[in-house]
């Protein structure tokens, strides 16, 4: 064999293995077994290999929707939704599953679902087999009722997926979030807590009539009390503290007013020794103005001594009646008779 026969042998070699690549011949085959001559051609997979889409799984896609009866959904539809990075396998399963449940579920809003990042096949799952939520996911919701008694409540919320809010609908934590506020409302009307563990029903029917699934992904099956427990008094707690306030500011008031009073005894004490200091004062002037008349000649001896007399039986008589004693031994020198 010459060298030029072994080129050529390597070059066909090379272009069947290369048609191979580019033309999946057993997928090709399959397509047409699985769906007919003319659905997939040769044609449409090379050109899902040169855009690199994975003709497998187009193939699978438009297969398993032609079984199950869903002949609008082409190999250009699938290609679309793969190079929008799309799960072109939960898109069919999400279809296939809502055309057996009897649900309308188109493959635009399907593939919409799909590119804001839900999960469309649990989504259709959960459609048909509602699911169960726990408000809140762990430990109690407490609320207080009128009574002052405090409430702790756990419910179990059974939804369902609403597919035509899954784009721009609230996930499940809104739902959670508003039945908790449902529930601390519920409880907190009721005027006894009594009344609320008689009858807890009361408290999904209350919360069910708010329509709590508006804009939501969700619709709201059904809201059961689990469990309710009683708490703590805290309408008591509240009471004691804020007589506790009370008392404190009845206190501060009280001090307020003692500090005044104390301030204002010690004004009038030093207005006393003001006056006192005052009649010192002027007791001292006396033998002054004395000495004065003496040298001007309008006092004599006689009129000095009848004006101690007098001085002297006075004082004699506030002694025996008791009145002026501390002013009588504050007298001033000379006083005495």
């Amino acid at each position: 064999m010459t060298i030029f026969s072994l080129i050529l042998l390597a070059l066909v070699l090379f272009f069947v293995i290369l048609l191979f690549y580019f033309v999946p011949v057993g997928l090709w085959i399959q397509s047409v077994v699985s769906l007919g001559l003319g659905r997939i051609t040769i044609i449409d997979l090379i050109r899902m290999r040169l855009r690199k889409i994975a003709p497998r799984l187009v193939v699978d896609g438009v297969i398993n929707c032609h079984k199950a009866g869903l002949d609008t959904v082409s190999t250009e539809m699938l290609e679309t939704h793969y190079l929008a990075g799309g799960d072109v396998l939960s898109v069919v399963a999400a279809l296939i599953a809502a055309d057996k449940a009897k649900i309308p579920l188109t493959f635009e809003t399907a593939t919409a679902i799909d590119l804001a990042g839900r999960d469309v096949k649990t989504a259709v799952q959960t459609s048909v087999y509602p699911k169960v939520i726990n408000a809140p996911k762990e430990g109690y919701l407490a609320a207080v009722a009128k009574d002052g008694i405090e409430l702790k409540a756990r419910a179990r919320v059974t939804v369902r997926t609403n597919i035509p809010g899954l784009v721009g609908g609230a996930t499940d934590e809104t739902i959670i979030a508003r039945v908790g506020e449902g529930i601390v409302s519920a409880i907190g009307s009721a005027k006894t807590y009594s009344d609320v563990l008689e009858n807890p029903d009361n408290i999904s029917k209350a919360v069910l009539a708010k329509g709590l699934d508006a804009g939501t992904a969700f619709e709201i099956l059904s809201i059961d009390i689990a469990d309710l427990d009683v708490g703590k008094n805290v309408g008591a707690r509240l009471q004691a503290d804020q007589a506790e306030a009370d008392l404190r500011v009845a206190q501060a008031r009280a001090e307020t007013r003692r500090a005044m009073a104390v301030a204002e005894e010690q004004e009038m004490k030093a207005r006393t020794q003001e006056m006192r200091a005052k009649v010192v004062e002027a007791e001292a002037e006396i033998p002054i103005a004395m000495a004065y008349a003496f040298r001007e000649g309008k006092l004599g001896v006689f009129d000095y001594y009848n004006l101690r007399n007098i001085q002297a039986d006075t004082t004699m008589r506030e002694s025996i009646s008791g009145v002026g004693r501390e002013e009588s031994t504050q007298a001033p020198p000379g006083s005495e008779s």
